[in-house]
C-alpha cells in the first residue's frame, strides 16, 4: 500500500517542483547563430571554369609567352631566381580535401576548383594576412573571368573572420578550414600561404614569403600561371 501511494505522489511532487516540461515551455537556448549576412561570395562558381579571355599584349605588342614546363613544374619566365620564402611546388595536385563554404551551401572539393586559381590561406589573428587581403580583393576584381581568387580561413572563429571581411571589403569566395587541413596537406606550417594553381588543377607555386602586395601578386600570377594582370 505504501509503495502504491508513493508511486502516485511522486509524479505530482515533480510536477510541482517544475522538473517536467510542457509543450508551452520555451526550449533551452542553443548555440548562438551568426545572423549577419556574409560579406563573402557564394562558392558555386568555384567549380565553373573562368571565361576564356585573350592574352594581354605586352609593351612590345606581342602576347606574353606561357611558362615553360619542366620536370619540376613551370620554370620562371623571368631571369631572376625565386626570392627567399618562396617554395616551388612541382606541379602536384591539390590535397584531396572537401571544405565548407563560409556562406553555406554544398561543401567544395578543392580538386574541383577550376583553375587558373590563386588560393590564399589566412586568419583574422595574423597581421600579414590582414595586410595582404585587400590586394587579393583587387586581384579578384582585376582578373575577373580569367582567374579564380579563393580564400581559405584557417584556425579562426567565424565571427572574427566575418568582421575582417566586412572591414576590408573582401568579396571573393572563402572556404572554412578550422582544422588547418590545407596547410598540413601541403606540408607547410606558415601563414599566410598562397597557392597558385594552373588551368589543369596542378599546383605551380606555393608562396610563404609573407604579406604580398599588388605588384608582387601580379608578378607571381604572370610567372607561374602565364596571365598578365594589372598591378
Amino acid at each position: 500500500m505504501t509503495r502504491r501511494l508513493a508511486a502516485v505522489l511522486l509524479p505530482l511532487a515533480l510536477l510541482a517542483a517544475g522538473c517536467t516540461a510542457s509543450a508551452g515551455d520555451p526550449a533551452p537556448p542553443g548555440p548562438r547563430k551568426n545572423t549577419r549576412p556574409s560579406p563573402f561570395a557564394a562558392c558555386e562558381a568555384l567549380t565553373a571554369p573562368p571565361a576564356a579571355a585573350p592574352p594581354t599584349p605586352t609593351a612590345s605588342g606581342s602576347a606574353p609567352a606561357p611558362p615553360t614546363p619542366t620536370a619540376s613544374g613551370f620554370a620562371p619566365s623571368g631571369s631572376g631566381a625565386e626570392p627567399a620564402g618562396s617554395a616551388p611546388a612541382g606541379g602536384a595536385a591539390l590535397p584531396e580535401l572537401t571544405l565548407p563554404c563560409f556562406t553555406g551551401g554544398d561543401p567544395v572539393a578543392l580538386r574541383a576548383v577550376r583553375g587558373p586559381a590563386v588560393i590564399n590561406l589566412w586568419a583574422s589573428w595574423c597581421p600579414p594576412c590582414r595586410k595582404e587581403l585587400p590586394a587579393f580583393q583587387r586581384l579578384s576584381e582585376r582578373s575577373a573571368g580569367r582567374l579564380q581568387v579563393v580564400g581559405v580561413n584557417a584556425r579562426d572563429g567565424r565571427d572574427a573572420a566575418q568582421s575582417i571581411g566586412e572591414d576590408f571589403g573582401i568579396r571573393f569566395p572563402v572556404l572554412f578550414d578550422q582544422g588547418d587541413s590545407l596547410s598540413r596537406g601541403l606540408n607547410r606550417n606558415a601563414i599566410p600561404l598562397t597557392v597558385f594553381v594552373d588551368a589543369d588543377g596542378r599546383v605551380r607555386h606555393v608562396d610563404v614569403s609573407g604579406a604580398l602586395d599588388d605588384a608582387r601578386l601580379a608578378e607571381l600570377v604572370r610567372r607561374h600561371l602565364g596571365l598578365e594582370v594589372p598591378a
